[in-house]
């Protein structure tokens, strides 16, 4: 791989490059959107559909199995057939699949076509990151998985500004027809990305199957085993805290201090902000620093900075509070397709970031069920004692790892 990139760092990017992170980027931006739409159609499709609550939860919990269904197939297939292809399928299903959502009239065809939407999600992940970990040299990485970590905030700002043009005017049927936009994607990406030198090199020695290569690089021993199970710990504490602080905090905050937010956009915009800016000094920490350091300060930052949200007392503080407890908690998350790419070979690569970030995002997404029974007995304190309990458990989980040891000293 290096022979091919390496000059990017005196010669800028080359254009195969640009393609490279400009098309991944937009492709996990579009994505989000895609699934964001479902958080500002809710409160619709509830009193259209005539939702209970727990009908109206279960839209979510099934988006979230079907990414973990899609994640591990398409990880597969990515690795198995190619990264590009396998890309631009993922982003037609997830694009159709929420389009579609425009004459769902029931439930069961609702949740029929999020959990299609969520294997369309779920797949493009990792083989999105493997592309950019093939196209980058191993020290650009961090930095590179972090700008397309930028690109998923960028979507759910589009998010929110389609949302609320489209659905005073045409309802939450027409809000979803947008969902249709990223076609346009996939097939810019087919006429201007090929596979990586590297995914070709290896598929030309490749001597086992794609199946038998992720159990033996994955699960086949103790060792290779923990290093999975450690790193799907470490991915379901970054979507717990991700779905507690966009969910569920300014929820409390108004809740427990009595503070005056215009709606939830307001800390969105705040919280993402500060998200954003979090990844880029992440990623060029983990790039210089190496991961172990890189995650070692953010993850303890976390554990202490969910406190500060006990210390808001009107809403420019809570604002500010906000930005600064997403820098931190959520500025992580580019950095996972990082580690795990340079942890796990390329004949598997896909398949693994997939597995383990999916497994995360369908544990994780469970946080906000945990946080709304501590929010109905207790105080704020022992709410954000639970999820600087979580930062710590990653915490001591990442110090673990002795790949994040080997990374450190490469």
């Amino acid at each position: 791989m290096e022979n091919t990139t390496v000059n990017t760092h005196t010669h800028g990017l080359t254009t195969k490059q640009k393609w490279t992170i400009a098309s991944t980027s937009s492709g996990f931006a579009l994505e989000n959107m895609d699934v964001l739409f479902l958080s500002f159609a809710m409160s619709s499709m509830i009193a259209d559909l005539h939702l209970s609550g727990g009908a109206a939860g279960m839209i979510g919990s099934i988006t979230n199995l079907g990414m973990l269904f899609g994640g591990i197939l398409f990880g597969i297939i990515g690795d198995k057939f190619g990264r590009v292809k396998t890309f631009t399928y993922t982003i037609f299903i997830f694009a159709f699949a929420t389009a579609m959502m425009a004459v769902a009239n029931n439930i069961f065809i609702v949740y029929a076509l999020r959990f299609l939407a969520g294997i369309g999600a779920g797949g493009e992940y990792g083989v999105g990151i493997s592309l950019i970990a093939e196209s980058f040299p191993k020290k650009q990485i961090g930095k590179m998985t972090s700008v397309a970590a930028v690109g998923g905030q960028i979507g759910a700002i589009l998010a929110a500004v389609i949302a609320a043009f489209v659905l005073p005017r045409f309802g939450w049927h027409g809000l979803f027809l947008f969902g249709i936009v990223p076609v346009a994607l996939a097939f810019i990406v087919r006429r201007n990305l090929t596979e990586t030198t590297e995914y070709v090199e290896a598929k030309k020695t490749e001597t086992e199957s794609t199946g038998k290569a992720v159990f033996e690089y994955m699960f086949s021993t103790p060792k290779v085993a923990y290093q999975s199970l450690a790193l799907m710990i470490m991915t379901t504490v970054q979507i717990a805290g991700y779905f507690g602080l966009m969910n569920w905090l300014p929820i409390i905050v108004q809740k427990q201090l009595g503070l005056n937010v215009s709606g939830s956009s307001l800390w969105m915009i705040a919280t993402i902000v500060g998200m954003s800016l979090g990844m880029m000094t992440f990623g060029s920490i983990l790039d210089f620093f190496g991961p172990r350091r890189a995650f070692g300060i953010f993850l303890i930052a976390s554990a202490l900075m969910v406190f500060t949200i006990t210390l808001a007392h009107n809403t420019v503080t809570l604002l500010i509070i906000g930005a600064i407890v997403g820098f931190f908690s959520n500025g992580m998350f580019g950095g996972y397709g990082a580690v795990i790419s340079r942890l796990y070979p390329t004949e598997i690569r896909s398949t693994a970031n997939n597995i383990i970030v999916n497994v995360g995002r369908a544990v994780g997404g469970f946080s906000s069920v945990v946080i709304g029974i501590l929010m109905d007995h207790y105080s704020l304190t022992v709410v954000m004692a639970f999820l600087s309990i979580l930062y710590i458990i990653s915490f001591v989980v990442m110090i673990t790892l002795p790949g994040m040891k080997k990374l450190a000293n490469e």
